[in-house]
């Protein structure tokens, strides 16, 4: 590697952990100067490493093929926004439409997908070994741990206006975001990835020290912010965990594992686990959370009831939201209203006062579907199929912290998948920057370092054990 290939190197890298923490600073990069700001570092990196690319002479990533499906998404949104269809509108005569009920927003859409993109093949292609990778998920955690402890602090202070940026609403909003359950999103990924590094990240009593009272101070905060959403994603969060590793099932495993009754006894031990876990997150949330929390979570109910009274007729319940929205879907079922049309599209549908305007559909998939049809929601389970396989891969990985990485990962996303069934806090940048981070550290499928080189046979060969364990037996195709 020449002189210059080794400084583009550093510089993409190192920029690449910059911009996940500044973007996480200014409420999340919501602004449109900073939401520019971002794409425009983000497309000035991906040309230094196009160029490191070609002078070095390297391949892809592995993982790259990821991008496939993602690229061909953000092609069809610019597709949405292209005015190809007539217009019967005797007002505007000859004016031609698109698919977008929002054009410009459409094609903002498109790009912030492609910047997301070019960072994600970037953290695969950079954090090629182990000491980069650990960096990745450390800036990952640490950047999710500074917004918990600015929380604390700002949750103490009440927001003053001794804080350079105030927030909107003290009321909604939480740390350095607008909305308290956008800051829940960025704490499902930061506990994920944590959580998976205490497990099976290190021999010792290193992982213990640091990443047990992270992860617990992570949700001890994200209980504080009053968040439902992300306390019920933090639990799905652990009960994954814990149904993916099965940590008792050596004590529920007889001489012949075919046997009904070792089934039946594992089943048991597992059963009685997540039991044990809900009665002590529940207890948990009522101590820690008090009073604000527990009356919030009561009041669930009201989140898809009518609210605003019947006379004013605001219908901003995610009753009459999601209601609305399957009106949507029903309307445009192939290609969608528009990526980021959503707000314009929906007014057609929306039976209320017009008082308030819903933006969001609070529930992504719906979204999705109202957005892109059915063409956008096939790319996006093309994409999800591929995750699934590629990290399955990186789980195969006889690198101790590559496992364990990939399995924090894999959690983070989880929590985001159920927490997206009622809010959309991917749609704030630096959410969605991070969990690009946490697809690129499980769809990596490799490290090039550490890797044992030789094999002897497959055996009985179990994707989730922790490598390293005596009976852990590595294919040849794993190594790089």
């Amino acid at each position: 590697m020449s002189v210059v290939n080794r400084v583009l190197d550093r510089v993409v890298f190192y920029g690449l952990l910059v911009t996940m923490v500044m973007t996480a600073v200014p409420y999340g990069t919501v602004q449109p100067w900073w939401i520019a700001l971002f794409e425009c570092w983000v497309l000035l990196l991906g040309l230094l490493a196009l160029t490191d690319l070609l002078t070095a002479k390297s391949g892809l990533p592995a993982g790259a093929s990821l991008a496939v499906p993602a690229l061909i998404l953000c092609l069809f949104i610019i597709f949405q926004t292209l005015p190809l269809f007539g217009n019967d509108n005797s007002v505007l005569p000859g004016v031609r439409q698109s698919i977008s009920a929002d054009r410009f927003s459409t094609f903002q859409v498109a790009i912030k997908l492609f910047a997301m993109i070019v960072a994600g093949l970037l953290m695969m292609r950079y954090a090629r070994s182990e000491s980069r990778l650990r960096l990745l998920v450390y800036t990952v955690i640490s950047v999710a741990a500074a917004s918990a402890l600015l929380g604390v602090f700002r949750q103490g202070g009440q927001g003053g206006p001794s804080w350079f940026f105030p927030l909107p609403n003290n009321g909604r909003g939480f740390a350095q975001f607008i909305n308290r359950n956008h800051f829940g999103f960025l704490m499902e990924m930061g506990l994920g990835l944590t959580l998976g590094v205490l497990v099976r990240g290190s021999e010792g009593l290193q992982r213990y020290v640091i990443f047990l009272p992270a992860a617990i101070f992570l949700w001890i905060v994200l209980i504080i912010s009053n968040s439902r959403g992300g306390i019920f994603a933090s639990l799905c969060e652990v009960l994954f965990l814990i149904i993916l590793l099965d940590p008792l099932r050596r004590f529920a495993r007889t001489d012949d594992e075919s046997h009904r009754g070792a089934f039946f006894a594992a089943l048991a031990v597992r059963a009685i686990l997540i039991v044990f876990l809900v009665l002590t997150f529940t207890y948990g949330v009522a101590w820690i959370g008090g009073e604000a929390v527990t009356s919030n979570i009561e009041l669930t109910s009201s989140s898809f009831s009518e609210q605003g009274g019947h006379l004013q007729r605001e219908n901003v319940s995610r009753k009459d939201i999601w209601s609305a929205t399957w009106q949507l879907i029903k309307a445009h079922p192939v290609v969608g209203s528009g990526f980021g049309g959503y707000w314009i599209a929906i007014t057609r549908y929306h039976n209320a006062s017009g008082t308030y305007t819903p933006q969001e559909a609070h529930n992504d998939y719906l979204e999705l579907l109202a957005s892109g049809g059915v063409i956008g929601a096939l790319l996006v389970l093309w994409f999800f199929l591929r995750f699934v396989k590629a990290s399955h891969n990186t789980l195969r990985s006889p690198n101790r912290f590559v496992h364990a990485a990939a399995l924090g990962a894999i959690t983070g996303i989880f929590g985001v998948m159920i927490h997206n069934v009622v809010d959309f806090g991917l749609h704030v940048s630096a959410n969605a920057l991070l969990f690009t981070a946490l697809v690129a550290i499980a769809g990596r499928e490799g490290l090039h370092s550490q890797v044992p080189q030789r094999v002897t046979s497959l055996a009985e060969w179990d994707p989730l054990r922790r490598p390293g364990e005596a009976d852990l037996l590595v294919h040849s195709s794993f190594t790089r």
